[in-house]
């Protein structure tokens, strides 16, 4: 797929003190990407950076092959962007808020802003007061102002903050369905584990300001290699077998039940051994991680390494 957005070696010391080291990625059109981390970590800080409003210190960041600190103008014109909360004028409609956004860009019709308003699915409360919102409606209200002027690329930073969980849905279906059907590239910045596994098709994980990975959602949370729970009638027995045949890899055991981390094309050939050990095989069952479990697992190693 077409790269959007380059985040090339980006670099940020503040006081002496680095905020972002070295943090490259990119996002590609026609998927979701989300940048994952906790609260500090850094992910406002690149965001920023990559819609204008500070500097690097080093690196560069390209939209659509504009350079960010070459040529801001074109480069801007392609990003929708919501960094922390959308800030609207609340003693106005949310369609005279659009209408006030819309002289900011050029050719932005009335039809255009009409369009965007069902896109979002304010149609029935745009004329309302923006003061009688509720948070959610708020977000898509901002959400519409991102996408007046059709951006290729849609930035949000916590876009789910504050949101109850229909809120937190509404505003996930509506950055999928934009991916998907306008073939924008959407960045997500969250610390939400769920809502990413649920919105993401590729995560990156900042740590302290380092980007520490970088990989499909399913691949992230899952890997090639997946955990399998055998239950058995003899789990002492199986053991056995499994060390006999799998030495190097970590196996655990229950009471009725053993554990082992394998690739799938290898199950069938670990069952004809149990069935010629004449051990009885009652289930063989996928213990799922979550995403919550594979961030812990990597940023916890990653801090136990540095402290080596």
């Amino acid at each position: 797929m077409e790269t959007l957005v380059e985040i090339q070696d980006v670099t940020k010391v503040i006081k002496g003190k680095t905020i972002i080291d070295s943090v490259s990625f990119e996002v590609k059109k026609g998927e979701v990407f989300g940048f994952l981390g906790p609260n500090g970590a850094g992910k406002t800080t690149t965001i920023r950076m990559m819609v204008g409003l500070i500097g690097m210190t080093s690196g560069d960041i390209k939209i659509i092959g504009s350079s960010i600190k070459t040529d801001f103008e074109k480069a801007i014109s392609y990003i929708g962007a919501i960094v922390e909360n959308p800030e609207m004028y609340k003693f106005l409609s949310g369609y005279q808020n659009l209408v006030h956004y819309a002289r900011m860009s050029r050719g932005v019709t009335k039809e255009k802003i009409d369009e965007t308003v069902e896109l979002v699915g304010l149609t029935n409360r745009i004329h309302d007061k923006v003061r009688t919102y509720s948070l959610g409606m708020r977000q898509r209200l901002g959400l519409a102002q991102c996408l007046l002027h059709d951006p290729k690329i849609l930035i949000l930073d916590e876009p789910t903050n504050g949101l109850d969980p229909a809120g937190i849905r509404e505003i996930r279906d509506h950055l999928r369905m934009l991916a998907r059907e306008r073939d924008m590239a959407v960045i997500v910045s969250s610390h939400l584990l769920s809502e990413m596994e649920m919105m993401c098709d590729r995560i990156g994980i900042i740590q302290n300001g380092k980007l520490i990975d970088v990989q499909h959602i399913s691949d992230f949370v899952h890997g090639r290699e997946k955990v399998y729970e055998i239950e058995v009638d003899n789990p002492e027995k199986a053991n056995a077998i499994l060390k006999g045949s799998y030495p190097d890899l970590p196996i655990q055991l229950t009471e009725s039940c053993v554990l082992i981390p394998l690739v799938r094309d290898e199950i069938p050939n670990l069952i004809k051994h149990f069935v010629q050990a004449e051990i009885n095989i009652f289930a063989v069952r996928e213990v799922t991680k979550t995403l919550e479990d594979r961030f812990l697992e990597v940023t916890e190693y990653r801090e136990g390494a540095g402290n080596v």
